[in-house]
């Protein structure tokens, strides 16, 4: 077959010796990169079921006498309020202390999941506690930590997300990644607490959140006690609101759900959509010429198509899909911020919950699954906070 080719090609023996030299050369160093990456791939299967391995070796090694206590956020693993949160809770030596927070930043994700999507988890290393960051949001974190994919267990005796920079009064819960996190918890039939506290731009300082802690700390002590004795409220999961100053506070005070909500405020920015000094600023015309190439190259494939059907070849033209240019559109970049409205208009109901907190108390506020149950829980909570305090005194 080979000299068949040299004769019909015409080509110079000496030629084809050279190629067919240069041509064995690249398959030998193919098949050499080829049983390199094979190697590689090998070598990190056991790194991988180590890891996974020495996971549930520190698991076997948990205290099984400890409850499970699991703690997510929706500011980030790396966030104060977490950190000082799972510092005071593995100080107390009471409990066994599971961290799956996200990677980032979600704080305002709502009850958002990621979906069809890759989820990257990775260990996070915080003393005292199985830690884990988790690329996706503070719902993605407690369902996957109470599916048992993750940790050896799938129901902890507590989950506790928190404590958020800024409250999450009102509307805000809708919102809000922190209460996204308890509620999902409470979905799954695990009570929950979520905790965030009134930062105030200017005024509030990091050491607030270890404040924060100190004076929420009994609460969750009480909780995880009455869970065990089946004395906490069913069926609600309990928002926590700390005042800016915390040891300024009045107390405690059982507060019910406003109406507040900070206003959003959509603002038009230039054609470049990343903030000054982003590292993409320099690149976003590269990036758009790219992007449209991209685009155009797409769309001219989808834009011709041949199916062959009993030996009947089918042609299709997909019309104004081809060629089409985003530079004709007209294309807008917008940035969303919630401001703070005037809250003197809201309704001077004492026992809303950022009425409460505005004065100065720690506003407590169960959120029931189902509206319908909304009298019962709040008397069932407001009997527990009546006794969980009077107990704490």
């Amino acid at each position: 077959m080979t000299s068949t080719s040299v004769k019909n090609n015409f080509l110079p023996p000496g030629l084809i010796s050279n190629l067919q030299e240069v041509l064995s050369k690249k398959n030998n160093e193919s098949d050499k990169a080829n049983d390199q990456v094979k190697a590689n791939t090998e070598s990190t299967q056991p790194s991988s079921s180590t890891s996974v391995s020495d996971a549930v070796e520190d698991e076997e090694a948990i205290d099984s006498s400890k409850p499970i206590v699991l703690v997510t956020n929706g500011d980030g693993i790396d966030s104060p309020g977490l950190v000082y949160l799972v510092e005071a809770l593995v100080r107390e030596g009471l409990y066994n202390v599971h961290v799956c927070a996200p990677q980032v930043d979600k704080s305002v994700s709502g009850h958002s999941v990621t979906h069809q999507e890759t989820v990257a988890v990775s260990s996070a290393e915080i003393d005292g506690a199985t830690a884990f960051e988790v690329s996706g949001t503070p719902v993605d974190c407690v369902s996957l930590a109470l599916s048992g994919a993750l940790f050896s267990w799938s129901k902890p005796l507590l989950v506790i997300s928190g404590i958020n920079r800024g409250s999450s009064c009102g509307h805000q819960m809708f919102y809000s990644g922190v209460v996204a996190g308890a509620r999902e918890a409470m979905i799954c039939g695990v009570p929950s607490l979520s905790i965030s506290l009134n930062w105030k731009k200017d005024e509030s300082k990091e050491t607030d959140f270890k404040d924060a802690v100190a004076v929420c700390l009994p609460l969750i002590n009480a909780a995880i006690r009455d869970i065990e004795k089946g004395l906490f409220p069913k069926s609600c999961s309990l928002n926590i609101e700390i005042p800016t100053s915390p040891f300024t506070k009045k107390g405690f005070k059982l507060t019910r759900q406003s109406m507040w909500r900070s206003t959003p405020n959509w603002q038009a920015v230039s054609a470049n959509r990343y903030p000054a000094g982003h590292f993409m600023s320099n690149q976003q015309s590269l990036g758009i010429q790219l992007a449209q190439l991209g685009r155009d190259a797409s769309a001219a494939g989808a834009a011709r198509r041949l199916t062959t059907q009993k030996k009947n070849v089918v042609e299709i033209e997909s019309v104004g899909v081809a060629g089409k240019s985003d530079f004709n559109r007209v294309k807008k970049f917008f940035r969303l911020q919630f401001l703070d409205q005037d809250q003197d208009q809201e309704e001077n109901d004492e026992d809303l919950d950022f009425r409460a907190l505005e004065n100065g108390f720690i506003a407590v506020t169960p959120l029931p699954l189902s509206p319908h149950i909304e009298m019962d829980i709040q008397t069932a909570a407001l009997d527990w906070i009546s006794a969980a305090l009077h107990g704490e005194q």
